[in-house]
């Protein structure tokens, strides 16, 4: 990454609910717009949920009988992107950058290009055979690892993922349909044989990351309780924007 003024502070913290762990990041967006921060943020969730992406439909892309009857959420996220399974096993990250500080953040497409080949340079070390594949996607030769998307504002973008690294695959097919809009190189393979395990532990790929991109570790984040809590109840709790709009 390119010096900047304001350093990246690293934190590694996951909250009790899916939505509150969901609505952080927008709230660390908004607050860096307002302090001129940046951050960078890991944590993994102890039960399943679905995420969609943005603009996602919910019947195309949730198998909802079966989180209705297993009791697993649906939360709509601010950002773009395809639908994830979250749940133990899946490494989480979110990168709140400044784009006046990263002039490589200017566009969509060379945001995901560059930041994509930072998390591959990042873990190539540990894991050869890494490629950037699709508009988002980190693969492990032809099998994906990881699927991001970005949310952007005025100064700062939202840019974050996950890195599969000892999920139970097998749980994504249960609940998620195959997506309706596909990468070319997925080839309309099936979940189980599109993805895989990166094998490498969460704290290797967490220390691998912190060290390439020069963050700085903090085990605190600003007070956001009274924003996290507004964002959780009028949005990311409200069926009006987890479902179809």
């Amino acid at each position: 990454m390119t010096e900047n003024p304001t350093p990246l502070t690293a934190i590694d913290i996951t909250f009790p609910t899916p939505q509150e762990n969901i609505a952080i990041e927008e709230a660390l967006l908004d607050h860096a717009e307002e302090t001129n921060t940046q951050w960078l943020r890991f944590w993994e969730s102890p039960t399943y949920f679905v995420v969609l992406g943005r603009g996602n439909k919910v019947l195309e892309n949730c198998i909802t009988n079966a989180c209705t009857q297993d009791d697993i959420p649906i939360i709509r996220r601010c950002s773009g992107g395809g639908t994830v399974l979250q749940g133990p096993g899946c490494l989480n990250y979110a990168l709140i950058l400044s784009t006046e500080h990263h002039p490589s953040l200017a566009q969509i497409t060379h945001t995901n290009q560059y930041i994509l080949n930072l998390l591959k340079d990042a873990l190539s070390s540990k894991t050869p055979n890494l490629h950037v594949r699709g508009h988002s996607d980190l693969c492990l030769g032809t099998l994906k690892i990881s699927g991001n998307a970005q949310r952007r504002k005025r100064h700062h973008i939202l840019f974050h993922g996950t890195f599969l690294y000892n999920f139970d695959l097998t749980k994504i097919s249960s609940y998620l349909c195959p997506p309706p809009l596909q990468p070319e190189y997925r080839n309309n393979r099936p979940h189980q044989k599109f993805v895989t395990n990166i094998p490498i532990t969460a704290q290797e790929i967490k220390n691998a990351i912190i060290t390439h991109l020069g963050a700085i570790s903090q085990k605190t984040i600003p007070d956001l309780q009274i924003p996290l809590t507004t964002l959780v109840n009028q949005k990311y709790m409200k069926s009006e924007w987890n479902y179809d709009r």
